[in-house]
């Protein structure tokens, strides 16, 4: 499973390294350190906690740096449902829930599963998953 640093967990929820360090030290979220000393999430506690994030509208007190330029929303993958053919993907990129409908062939091909950095580009009604 991928983990992040508390530098690329904050860009992820959409807040500052000072607000993400904030949350690991009240233990909002559970951190782990690496050989290094480096604080470390684990993809899936990051994912479960962005969600929550949303939720609770911590992350809308600060700007979030997206351009609509590009419509690329940088984000956490917070669930993957497969079905036979199709295949449903959700990113919390920031206060921003994204949810995309793709062949499951496709999200096999990316190895897209919950926990991961994934980027959603959305070009008029149509999503599509960047996987980072």
């Amino acid at each position: 499973m991928q983990s992040y640093t508390i530098g690329q967990a904050a860009r992820l929820l959409g807040v500052s390294p000072d607000t993400a360090r904030r949350w690991a030290d009240a233990g909002r979220v559970t951190t782990h350190r690496d050989e290094g000393g480096r604080r470390l999430i684990d993809g899936r506690d990051l994912a479960a906690f962005s969600v929550e994030v949303a939720r609770s509208g911590d992350a809308g007190e600060e700007d979030v740096p997206y351009t609509s330029a590009r419509n690329a929303f940088p984000g956490i993958v917070t669930a993957v449902k497969l079905g036979d053919v199709a295949a449903q993907v959700e990113i919390q990129a920031g206060p921003h829930r994204l949810v995309s409908l793709l062949t499951r062939e496709a999200v096999e091909e990316l190895g897209l599963e919950v926990g991961m950095q994934a980027t959603a580009r959305v070009k008029s009604t149509s999503v599509h998953i960047d996987r980072a």
